[in-house]
């Protein structure tokens, strides 16, 4: 491997402003698909509903089942002043790490409707906060706040996607089976499946569901300049007997986004750990050791998740096939287009 691999800058590109796609395709399914196999070093270009065409006959597919909360409040404080919250992850039953624009110190109480107010507790170096919330003077577990926020909460559009959420979002912005609520962040590969389509590929597919609930670290780029510098941000995950069953036999795995690769691949690493905090960084010098095949949209410039790209295929084959999806104008980030690695 090459020292090239492990500089940061080697990640960098220049993408046009038009082709950061910020409604999704309609149907999911007509999204453009860029399929690129290894074994004939041949690219193929396609729609999403080719992709049974694709995967290999003897494969099973993992896919994750977080389902999006409306993580993102507009409250304020008691003197007035305005203030967007973003919830980033539950550290423990009360304990609530979040984003918020707008001073704040230790002790204020910032107020929502549903008489839901938060408590901030801690300020962290990185920019974080730590609160705990309340309602009607009651201390909620993070399992409480979920119906409430359901109802003042807005859908917690990447910041790329420079406009605000609709009515659409609730749906577009959530897979079709997505199911166990606590992702701040979409798993984006799976946005593509019809409800149809799904059905249609796991009759016909082995597969198992994880969880893996997204957090807004996922957007986070490296700022060091040597990759392997970077510290990973920590996800909580679940995989479940099946999962595990499906995991531990040697059929071939075509995973679907990087966060279940990334799950799946912190599971092999540490078998005894169904559950827990996933903060697994899979690069070209930490390459996947049970995933086969990937399928995934197009990411930022110096993310984790491209290189995550580049530990399939190498840096330079991955900067190569961003730089022809650009060239044929493919979408790029949460709502765009898809490529498949075999």
């Amino acid at each position: 491997m090459s020292s090239k691999e492990l500089l940061t800058s080697s990640y960098d590109f220049d993408l046009p402003k038009e082709l950061i796609a910020t409604y999704p395709a309609s149907p999911r399914d007509s999204a453009k698909l860029l399929v690129y196999d290894r074994t004939t070093d041949k690219i193929f270009h396609v729609n999403f509903y080719d992709l049974e065409n694709f995967i290999p006959k003897n494969c099973a597919l993992v896919f994750n089942d977080t389902k999006v909360i409306k993580a993102r409040l507009f409250g304020e404080k008691p003197s007035g002043g305005k203030i967007e919250l973003l919830i980033n992850r539950a550290l423990n039953a009360h304990d609530i790490s979040v984003y918020i624009r707008g001073k704040v110190k230790v002790g204020t109480k910032i107020i929502f409707n549903e008489n839901l107010i938060a408590d901030v507790k801690e300020l962290l170096e990185e920019g974080s906060r730590i609160v705990n919330f309340y309602q009607d003077e009651k201390a909620l577990r993070f399992e409480d706040i979920l119906p409430i926020i359901d109802k003042i909460g807005h859908v917690p559009l990447p910041p790329y996607i420079q406009r605000k959420d609709n009515k659409e979002d609730e749906n577009e912005y959530q897979s079709v089976f997505a199911k166990e609520e606590g992702a701040v962040a979409a798993p984006t590969a799976s946005l593509h499946f019809t409800k149809e389509q799904h059905e249609r590929v796991c009759s016909k597919f082995p597969h198992a569901f994880i969880t893996l609930h997204v957090g807004s670290g996922t957007f986070k780029p490296v700022e060091c300049d040597t990759i392997t510098e970077h510290p990973m941000h920590s996800e909580y995950y679940d995989i479940s007997d099946e999962a595990k069953e499906l995991l531990d036999s040697e059929i071939p795995i075509l995973s679907v986004g990087t966060t279940s690769t990334r799950t799946v691949e912190f599971y092999v690493r540490n078998k005894e750990l169904q559950r827990g905090e996933a903060n697994l960084f899979l690069h070209p010098n930490n390459k996947p050791l049970r995933v086969n095949y990937l399928l995934t949209n197009f990411h930022l410039p110096k993310s984790t998740l491209l290189m995550l790209v580049a530990s399939f295929v190498g840096l330079e084959k991955a900067m190569e096939l961003y730089d022809i999806a650009i060239k044929e104008r493919y979408r790029f980030y949460s709502y765009g287009d898809a490529m498949l690695i075999l």
